[in-house]
């Protein structure tokens, strides 16, 4: 969750960096300085988004201007993906990549490798923030109890300190949405207008689903949801509730036996009713933990992939599911 340079061109003008504010300040590469690129035999720009959270920007921004392709597969953990020679070099072919740095080792290196000119790191578009296993109402104690898992169960410092979930916070989300906006305006100035109109379409949609969840889990009996990946930190943290998570931020890592100790009392002096787990992962340990604390299991999806056994057909309407999940399992009021 490579180390690349991709901070060309993307650099707007003084004017219009003061529009883009800070959203902007970390757009990847653009290409000369006309910043526009080239466009397939239909006049859309071809984009490829690395998953699905940049898939769905990609597609809602871009609208009728684009045509998207994805790198990882549904059913695919984004986390483990590789790629092959044919997709590495078909990378080089496209007018304009989205990605998320640091997420996807793969991905980061074949993009570096690329030479496409227009490319956008997610990441750069909104401050990362440090998540381990547990993130809730003390932003401090927080961080300092997600820095003792995170070095209990050998994951180091710099990738506690650069947690990339950032789409599961639809705050964060919208403020990577008009960044994406704004690089795609930049590579292909002639549907900016269009772009603007479908990234303020978008930011509204994102706005409202953010008053949702607000609303929804202001009041309930307990703040505190135990899931098996630790992605959802940016969430914790926006609604004022407390992660615990059974791994940590890599889903396939496995709990050490202390730690599965600690969930047991943490259920029980917070009242936990259930515990989450995901459709790409296992629900191994996280079935395990509920049968030896008497707990429920459900889904809390990390919206990496949409399948068919995902609870909503796109990135709005799954965290519709999630949040009726939360609100269930936290007993909101």
């Amino acid at each position: 969750m490579g180390v690349m340079n991709v901070r060309r061109r993307l650099i707007p003008t003084a004017a219009a960096a003061g529009a883009v504010a800070l959203g902007l300040m970390a757009v990847s590469a653009c290409s000369s300085s006309s910043g526009a690129a080239d466009k397939n035999g239909e006049g859309k720009l071809d984009v490829v988004a690395s998953f699905y959270p940049m898939q769905y920007l990609a597609e809602e921004i871009g609208g009728e201007h684009v045509a998207v392709s994805t790198l990882t597969k549904p059913g695919v953990e984004p986390h483990d993906l590789e790629l092959s020679p044919k997709q590495t070099a078909g990378l080089g072919e496209a007018d304009f990549i989205l990605y998320l740095k640091g997420l996807q080792p793969a991905v980061d290196e074949a993009v570096a490798q690329s030479g496409v000119k227009n490319t956008v790191d997610a990441a750069g578009l909104t401050h990362l923030e440090e998540h381990g296993t547990e993130v809730g109402h003390d932003e401090h104690a927080g961080d300092k109890h997600a820095d003792e898992h995170a070095e209990e169960e050998g994951h180091d410092h710099a990738e506690a300190a650069g947690d990339p979930h950032i789409w599961l916070d639809p705050v964060k989300y919208s403020e990577v949405a008009k960044g994406v906006g704004k690089a795609l305006e930049k590579a292909d100035p002639d549907n900016a207008a269009a772009y603007k109109k479908n990234t303020d379409v978008l930011a509204t949609k994102l706005d409202g689903l953010h008053t949702k969840f607000e609303k929804g889990l202001k009041n309930t009996d307990t703040r505190t949801f135990i899931t098996t990946h630790a992605a959802f930190g940016y969430l914790a943290e926006r609604y004022d509730l407390k992660q615990e998570g059974i791994s940590g931020l890599d889903p396939d890592s496995e709990p050490s036996l202390s730690r599965m100790k600690d969930l047991q009392k943490i259920a029980k002096d917070d009242k936990v009713t259930t515990v989450f787990f995901e459709t790409l992962v296992s629900d191994k340990t996280a079935r395990t933990l509920a049968g030896d604390t008497g707990l429920k299991t459900d889904v809390l999806d990390p919206l990496e992939g949409i399948t068919d056994k995902s609870k909503g057909d796109n990135y709005i309407e799954v965290m519709e599911s999630n949040l009726a999940a939360l609100e269930k399992a936290l007993g909101a009021k």
